[in-house]
Formats: C-alpha cells, structure tokens, sequence
C-alpha cells in the first residue's frame, strides 16, 4: 500500500524540498496552502490539493491513511515583533484545529510539529544546545512555538501520534527574502561590486544546515516506525558567522567581498552571539545527519537564484 504524507505549507520554502524529496521516494503527498492554486513546479508531484486558511479550520477533504509534516504558520523573527499576537495567534489557531479534528477522526498516522531552535535559551558559552536545556522567550515567535510544542504535548495525550522537531537555521535554493542568504544575494546582484551592502551583525555565528537535508528529517520522523524521544533537534552542529556566509557567496558569484555598511537597526540587542545545535539524538534514533556539505548548498543556492 502507498504511503502517503500531508503536508502543510507545501507551497513554503521547506514544503517544497519536502514534496519533491517525498514524492521520489514513492511516498504520495497531498499538500495544504492558502493559496487557491497549486503552482505548476508542485503540481506534478502532489496527488491531492486543497486550499485552506488553516487558521478558521482543517479540511475535511485531508485523507486520514496517511502522516503529517506541520509547516504551516507564520516563521520569521522579526516581524514578530512588529505583529506579536498575529504570531501567537495564528501559529496556536492552527495546530488547535489541525489537531482537533484527527483525534475527533481517529487519526492513527503520526503527525510532526516543526517548531525552531531559537527557543533554546543561549548560555554564555558557545556549547551545541541538545533536547534537554532551557528555554527562553526571546522574541514572539519563539512565544508561539513554544506553545504549539506545548499543544502538541496535550494531544499526544489526547491520543495523537506527535513529534515536535527543532530546526536550526536552514538555508538552500528558493529561499524567500526576509532572512540571511537570500537578503545578502539579492543586494549583491542588483548592487555594483563596490557599493557598500547595508547589513546587520555578520559576526553572530548561526547553525546553518541545507533545507534539503531538515526536509529529509522531517520525512524520516513522519515515517518511523517508533520514536523514543517526544521532540528532537534538526542541526549540523557547526556554527557559522554572517560574514562567512557572505565570503562564501562571493566566491560563488565571482565576486570580491564588498564592503559593508553597518545599519544599527537591523541589530537585535537580545541576539546571542552563537547558536549551534546537538542532532545527537536524532542521529542515534533514526540515523538522520546532514549529507549535503555547505559549498554544495551555496553554490546550489546562487545558480538557483539565476
């Protein structure tokens, strides 16, 4: 029998790599998004559709012999300042309706909650955050996925299958704008070689790991057999600061580095200087670890951005 993976978000940034990962491997996939139409890149690879504000309910038309990967909801730091509650709100909305509806149809499939790695509270250490340390309410997303993870722990109480995963920075070929690689890609391609970019810190050092390998994560958790643990880090486990990131698309379009202009405003006084994550324990449980090296992912990223 077909297995089959719903996903929502499909038509996101990770929904996408998802689908296509999914979908060679035999697995049917039936995508949820907002928008009334399935784009023609995903078409091909989904065998159902539907499109819903998740936020008012969960379709009735979802097939229920089937896995879900939750990437529905609203994902960037910063403008969740600006928007607080739209964050709290609509993240929580979701996952009550999504996941009151399976336990009312007896849902039996397991159902994977993507929540960050932003939630982990940052020591002044540099050490790889693991499943056990703190957390800490840094910003409005971090308040919101810290509730959906507490939802999810209620309905795994309520009968449902859940796992909550905690990615770290992911980064990849069609990332949207608002975060770090496509922010800095897009200025160096519509910028002379010696203009100054307008950036933020570039000396925090962030975990970053190809969207390819955190949707192949995501895929293995929905489909194993057992899972021992109730929430597990989706990390590399290296850390890398802006300014490397910025070197390594230089090299990648043939460019030299460009001189930086520093704007105080896109500084965040609460943001550590490092984050790195420990994926020790998805590693041992289901033998996930990133294959994609991160010349790879760039390179991947600026071709896919021509």
């Amino acid at each position: 029998m077909t297995r089959t993976l719903v996903v929502t978000g499909v038509d996101g940034f990770v929904g996408r790599h998802l689908a296509r990962i999914a979908a060679d491997t035999g697995i049917e996939v039936f995508g949820i998004s907002r928008n009334p139409d399935v784009d023609g890149d995903l078409r091909s690879l989904l065998s159902g559709y539907v499109a819903a504000d998740l936020r008012r309910e969960w379709p009735v038309e979802v097939p229920l012999d089937a896995d879900v990967v939750h990437l529905a909801g609203l994902a960037a730091v910063g403008p969740s300042f600006d928007r607080p509650q739209d964050y709290i709100d609509g993240n929580s909305a979701i996952v009550t309706n999504m996941c009151e509806a399976l336990v009312a149809a007896g849902f039996s499939g397991r159902v994977v909650g993507v929540s960050t790695g932003s939630v982990y509270a940052q020591k002044s250490d540099d050490a790889a955050r693991t499943e056990r340390d703190a957390v800490a309410f840094t910003s409005p997303y971090v308040v919101s996925k810290v509730l959906v993870e507490n939802q999810f722990a209620y309905y795994s109480r309520r009968g449902l299958r859940t796992v909550v995963a905690r990615p770290f920075n992911h980064i990849g070929p069609h990332q949207g704008p608002g975060f770090l690689v496509p922010d800095l890609l897009r200025q160096q391609r519509s910028s002379p070689p010696d203009r100054p970019l307008r950036v933020g810190n570039l000396a925090t050092r962030r975990d970053y790991t190809d969207v390819r390998d955190v949707a192949r994560a995501y895929l293995t958790l929905a489909t194993a057999s057992e899972l021992a643990h109730p929430v597990y880090n989706v990390a590399s486990g290296a850390s890398r600061s802006g300014l490397e990131i910025l070197e390594a698309l230089s090299a990648a379009l043939g460019r030299p580095v460009p001189p930086l202009d520093v704007d105080e405003s896109l500084i965040r006084a609460t943001d550590p200087p490092v984050i790195v994550g420990d994926a020790s324990l998805l590693r041992a449980d289901v033998g996930w670890e990133p294959a994609v090296p991160f010349e790879t992912t760039i390179a991947d990223t600026v071709a896919a951005s021509r």
